[in-house]
């Protein structure tokens, strides 16, 4: 026999109770039933209580068959639609499986109560709360740690190896970054990185004047005197800074638009010259065997995991406050934006209208599968555990009712005869 709760414990000592209750009742009602038929007389008073105590008796009698039919066979006997829940069980679960998937899981209850629910706005409201968005975050952070402490890391490296780095390799690099550098031609976005290249060429200028002056000495001949060689030094030093301060100040300097004219046509080769896709092509291979760069992408994972792991154990990590800050944004708006509210809820809704149209057969099998896998005689002691108290009742009203039908009649026959 399974092993019974307390709550359980409790309800076996109330049933128990109102089964000596409703069984004195019976006796009580059979005792009044002995001493009037020993005392009545022709007509007299006693053989109203005799005709009530023997009703009453009649009544328990019947009462406390029906409800113990309904469990099991009335004194052991094979008695016809009696043990009715035992022998039953199975079709009982099969018609509570069709009223829920009937009256439950159908659409347009599951849509009402969801819209009447209101969960957008429970949810954001609940989670607006800074202590809620942090439970959250908690467990998100949980979640997120256990799922990268089960992958296993060969698996994962596969996957980047696989799926990514091979997809990568295998699609031409030149036409997409070419379109990419295009685009950032047209927005104009690289002459902040056009600009800081010039200023530190000016800089790295205007502090070496002496590595200036050691490149002319070394490429000067033999022969040339050292003030000759000092001399012409300078002399490009100064054009070289010169030319230098002049491409950093003005905006439209030639050297600033050849350069321009350089990567617009590069990316244009990029798109649609062949040498050039091709050359493209050969570096992106150099540059994907490259023992550093294999190095990195074998190290990857670990380097990602290590990350993700840090983060989630962390709670002041910028993973887990962008998080948190982020709950508490959507729950702010879940609040007050009352379009982003009617939308969430339309999502909710739908998926789980989808979910009971098309798996509500899945879901009423789980009733049903799950009452025929229960022990016939088990699943009576349970049945009987929950509601067997309140159906003492009926034995006890079935005593009473009985006794006052019985002196009714009792007194009408009396009357008309």
């Amino acid at each position: 026999m399974e092993q019974l709760t307390a709550a359980d414990q409790v309800k076996r000592r109330d049933l128990r109770r109102m089964k000596l209750v409703a069984t004195g009742f019976f006796v009580a009602a059979t005792v009044v039933f002995l001493v009037a038929l020993f005392l009545e007389g022709d007509g007299d008073a006693w053989s109203y209580v005799r005709a009530a105590a023997e009703a009453g008796m009649v009544g328990a009698l019947a009462d406390w068959f029906a409800v113990t039919a309904l469990f099991r066979r009335p004194l052991g006997l094979p008695i016809p639609h009696t043990a009715i829940i035992p022998t039953r069980k199975d079709m009982f679960g099969g018609a509570l499986g069709d009223f829920v998937g009937t009256n439950f899981l159908a659409e347009d209850v599951v849509r009402d109560k969801l819209r009447r629910i209101g969960i957008s706005r429970r949810v954001g409201t609940w989670l607006s709360e800074p202590v809620n968005a942090e439970r959250v975050t908690s467990e998100v952070s949980n979640i997120v740690k256990g799922a990268v402490t089960v992958l296993r890391d060969e698996d994962v490296q596969a996957v980047i190896d696989q799926g990514i780095v091979r997809r990568l390799v295998e699609k031409p690099w030149g036409p997409p970054l070419g379109k990419l550098l295009g685009q950032v031609l047209t927005d104009g976005a690289h002459h902040k990185f056009v600009d800081l290249v010039i200023d530190r060429t000016y800089d790295w200028v205007n502090n070496n004047h002496d590595k200036v002056l050691q490149v002319v000495s070394e490429r000067a001949p033999t022969w040339s005197p050292k003030f000759v060689d000092t001399l012409l030094g300078d002399k490009a030093y100064t054009e070289l800074l010169n030319f230098a301060w002049a491409v950093k100040t003005d905006l439209n300097h030639p050297m600033r638009l050849a350069l321009d004219q350089f990567m617009i046509e590069f990316s244009h080769d990029l798109q649609h010259d062949p040498v050039t896709m091709e050359r493209a092509e050969t570096v992106k291979n150099q540059l994907v065997e490259h023992p550093d760069v294999q190095h990195f992408i074998g190290s990857a994972w670990g380097a990602a995991k290590k990350m993700l792991l840090d983060a989630a154990e962390d709670p002041s990590s910028e993973l887990r406050r962008r998080v948190r800050e982020g709950l508490l944004s959507f729950g702010n708006r879940m609040v007050d934006d009352d379009a982003m509210r009617e939308k969430v809820d339309g999502w909710l809704e739908g998926a789980a209208a989808y979910v009971v149209t098309n798996y509500r057969a899945e879901i009423t099998t789980l009733i049903t599968d799950t009452v025929e896998r229960w022990d016939a005689e088990e699943t009576s002691r349970k049945i009987e555990l929950q509601v067997g108290r309140d159906l003492q009742f009926i034995r006890i009203n079935g005593t009473v009712v009985g006794a006052l039908a019985g002196l009714v009649i009792y007194t009408i026959s009396q009357l008309v005869t």
